[in-house]
Parts: structure tokens; C-alpha cells; sequence
């Protein structure tokens, strides 16, 4: 496995209303990928490109607002991959599936993976992890299709399109993923007014340059040079400098802002409690059912690919009451 690190850069423009992130997901990639094949769920590689650019336009996304709640990126539609999902905490922590229902076809893009009817759609939801009772997270939706109703082919269109639409704010995103390294450069223009992202709305004068504001534009055609392969190959220094060498960047630190810095990470949330709070959910004659079939009851994690067994004895023990159960048992790991 090729050793290259996870990397997350935040610059701006000095005197300029205009910032950029760029992410590089290297070993964490590698490793949501090794996991799949592990458990002998590899994603055809179509569908593997689409996940790795969804993990580094979700951690771009996060990283560029505040927000203490997890940031779920998904696309679903009605082609060969039904869904697709990339999730990623405050922490940059971040986890990838999807569910394949059809044969893929060799070198699919958006539209032949997602959106075969014009079914396809991309939603972007805030679940706060300190949600008010009855607080429902917040969503925003939005076709795979740009505004003369053509269908677009490649997530960052989808995400540019959205930015526009769902927030008044010019957007510059750049995406690519292989095997080996998932990345991401975006360029946003500032809101003139407020705090423009996700979470909310910006003011009139910040609608008033949507498209005219002649920084930014110069900086998105730069931005809009870099290749596939110089954003999969280069390291973010390099990549910033060959593109802005003209401009005045200064890379944010730390000190910067108040909040401790978060290299991305692989890391998924599954447990064998959780499973087993899941089959409880189902009910003892449903489990049971399964086990008189099968044995036991095997679940896979849609995320990572672990597998959990519970054999009748574990199945026994989900549904004793605990003050039942014989002194020192439990439910075996």
C-alpha cells in the first residue's frame, strides 16, 4: 500500500473576497478500499471513483463551515447504483458506501450510474449532534441536471449547481479519486454579507455579485486548469503554487481560527451493540426465523465491511432481560 497522508490545506486571497480548501485523502482512502476487498464487497471501480470524490467534497464541505453535527452527502437515483453516500463528522472523521442494484457499464459517469430517467437527485444534510427535541436536521435538495434541464455528468457540476442554487455563493470544485488518493480543491467566493454556506442564506449585495465579481472569476478559470492527474499526483503546496503563483495566498494556521485543526480520517461508527440493538428492533420470532434457516445471523457493515455473528446462544442473550441472565454471562464478542 502506498504511504501518502491525509492532508486538508485552508488558504485565502489576502484583500480578496475569495477562499479556497484543498484535501488530500491518501492512507484513509487506501484503507476504506482494503476493507471492502477484504470482505470480498469491492465496489466496481465506476462506483469506487464516485465514493472517493464524494469523501473529498464532504470534507471539503465540512471543513468550510462551523458545525457540530455530522455533514451527510448522498445521491440517489433510479440507474445501476441506487445509492450513493459519503458521511463525515466535525472531526473530519468520514465513511463511505453504496448500494450497486444493476450491472454498471465500463467508464459510467453521473448520469449512466445515477440518473439513467432523470430520477437522480443530491442531497445534502446537517444533523446536529446538540439537536433541540423534535429539531429535524437540515436538508437541501437538488437534481442532477443543470438549469437548461441537461443532465450533469460530474459531481462537482452537481455540487457547483447547488451552491448556487441553495446558497447564493459562486463555487469552484475540482474532484478526482482513484485507488490510491481521493482529492478535492474548492474555490468559493466570500459572502459580502453574513456567513454564507450551508447553514444559511446570504444578504442582497452578496446577490447582487453572484457571477460578476472579477477576483473570483479570475481565480475559478485558474482553478479550473488543474487536471485530474495534478490533483491526484501533486502534493497542495505544489498544487497552489503552480496555479496561484501570481496571487496573493496565504495558507490559514491554526492560530487562525478557534477551532483545534482535524487531519481527515477513516473511521466508522458500527459496533456489535448497535447491530444487536438492531436485530432486537426486528423481534425474537423475526431472529429466529433467521437462525432456524441459517444457523446464525451474519451482518455486514454497509460501511465498512465488518462482519457480525450471533449464533442462537448470542441471539438468547439479546432478548433475556439482563436480571434474568445467569451470573457472568454476556453476550459473546
Amino acid at each position: 500500500m502506498t504511504d501518502m497522508n491525509d492532508e486538508l490545506v485552508k488558504f485565502i486571497f489576502d484583500g480578496l473576497p475569495v477562499r479556497g480548501l484543498l484535501v488530500r485523502l491518501g492512507n484513509s482512502w487506501q484503507d476504506v478500499l482494503a476493507r471492502r476487498a477484504l470482505a470480498g464487497d469491492a465496489f466496481p471501480p465506476e462506483v469506487r471513483a464516485l465514493l472517493g470524490e464524494m469523501a473529498a467534497a464532504g470534507v471539503l464541505m465540512q471543513s468550510n463551515i462551523k458545525f457540530n453535527g455530522a455533514l451527510v452527502l448522498q445521491m440517489y437515483g433510479d440507474g445501476p447504483v441506487k445509492l450513493a453516500v459519503a458521511e463525515v463528522q466535525p472531526d473530519l472523521a468520514f465513511r463511505v458506501t453504496a448500494k450497486v442494484v444493476g450491472e454498471v457499464p465500463a467508464g459510467a459517469r453521473l448520469e449512466a450510474l445515477l440518473n439513467v430517467h432523470g430520477q437522480g437527485r443530491c442531497a445534502i444534510t446537517l444533523d446536529p449532534k446538540d439537536k433541540l427535541p423534535g429539531q429535524a436536521p437540515y436538508q437541501g435538495v437538488v437534481a442532477l441536471h443543470g438549469d437548461q434541464r441537461e443532465p450533469l455528468q460530474a459531481l462537482a457540476e452537481v455540487l457547483e449547481h447547488y451552491m448556487l442554487q441553495s446558497e447564493q455563493l459562486d463555487t469552484k470544485l475540482i474532484l478526482a479519486a482513484n485507488d490510491q488518493v481521493a482529492a478535492g480543491l474548492l474555490i468559493q467566493r466570500m459572502p459580502v454579507q453574513g456567513m454564507g454556506n450551508v447553514q444559511g442564506t446570504s444578504g442582497a449585495r452578496n446577490e447582487d455579485e453572484i457571477g460578476i465579481n472579477e477576483a473570483y472569476n479570475r481565480i475559478a478559470l485558474l482553478a479550473a486548469t488543474l487536471t485530474a492527474d495534478e490533483l491526484l499526483t501533486l502534493t497542495p503546496d505544489t498544487v497552489l503554487r503552480r496555479l496561484f503563483w501570481e496571487e496573493p495566498v496565504r495558507l490559514l494556521t491554526p492560530q487562525d481560527g478557534p477551532h483545534a485543526p482535524h487531519t481527515p480520517r477513516f473511521e466508522c461508527s458500527c459496533s456489535r451493540e448497535r447491530v444487536g440493538s438492531m436485530l432486537k428492533s426486528l423481534g425474537r420470532d423475526e431472529v429466529d426465523s433467521i437462525i432456524t434457516e441459517q444457523g446464525r445471523v451474519e451482518i455486514g457493515c454497509d460501511f465498512c465491511g465488518k462482519k457480525y455473528h450471533f449464533d442462537p446462544v448470542d441471539v438468547g442473550g439479546l432478548f433475556t432481560p439482563v436480571r434474568d441472565q445467569p451470573p457472568g454471562s454476556a453476550v459473546r464478542q
